[in-house]
């Protein structure tokens, strides 16, 4: 059971107990008010309906896993929600979750404006007009991302055109206190141009010019991708586990 004096109330005691995290400063909006609990070096926090993952948290995988586990002997999470941990061995969840899905990926962020990159300038600003030729482009490139057109928490679009044929896209899932980049996709045919990196660049110039830091998600097996951000400037490095209940 969780105890009392592990109860962290609200979006202040959460990010003051994760030492502002970035993580942290991005799962959490600014008109949150989650539940949280810290055990044993882990914070956990509860989001509301509709804020992304069911559970997030920080700190020692260990004991965030205990505090989950908790969570669903008391009915709070259940069968299908998604939980956002710290990197977790395999071996550590033999029969402590039900576990139905899981990914690795790393939250990477950048304090810094990338140095300029060739074909930064054709980076543009997309409207709802451009929602069809952005479905199109996702669905022939990257089909599987959930950043698309009209989806909950993307607050806007960027772009590449080549004549009237967008061959580029990106998500700005900008959300609390950090600048967000997802669902960032290159046309298969155009790939290889440097598109993704001038497309990254543009997006977390102006990302870093409204924010402090901007901040993206990648799984550890894109290797070649990682290798761009960080060429980038994405180098601070917070490797996640994430888990769908069975």
């Amino acid at each position: 059971m969780i105890i009392a004096d592990q109860i962290l109330d609200g979006r202040a005691a959460v990010l003051a107990a994760t030492g502002h995290h970035p993580y942290a400063r991005h799962s959490l909006g600014r008109d949150s008010e989650p539940r949280g609990w810290q055990r044993d070096g882990a914070v956990v926090w509860v989001l509301p309906a509709g804020h992304g993952p069911a559970v997030a948290a920080l700190g020692a995988a260990g004991p965030a896993l205990d505090v989950c586990a908790d969570l669903i002997a008391e009915g709070v999470l259940g069968t299908g929600q998604w939980l956002n941990l710290p990197r977790i061995d395999p071996a550590g969840l033999t029969d402590r979750l039900p576990v139905a899905q899981r990914d690795e990926w790393h939250f990477l962020w950048t304090t810094q404006a990338p140095p300029p990159q060739p074909g930064e300038e054709e980076v543009v600003r997309l409207t709802e007009s451009d929602y069809p030729a952005l479905t199109a482009l996702i669905d022939e490139a990257f089909p599987s991302t959930t950043s698309r057109p009209g989806a909950p928490g993307v607050v806007g679009w960027y772009g590449i055109r080549d004549g009237d044929r967008l061959v580029a896209c990106g998500a700005d899932r900008s959300r609390g206190d950090i600048g967000f980049l997802a669902g960032l996709t290159v046309a298969p045919q155009q790939r290889g141009r440097g598109l993704g990196a001038a497309l990254t660049a543009a997006m977390t110039r102006a990302l870093i010019a409204r924010y402090d830091q901007a901040a993206l998600g990648v799984y550890l097996v894109n290797v070649g991708a990682i290798r761009l951000y960080r060429r980038l400037g994405f180098t601070n490095t917070a490797t996640r586990t994430s888990l769908r209940l069975a």
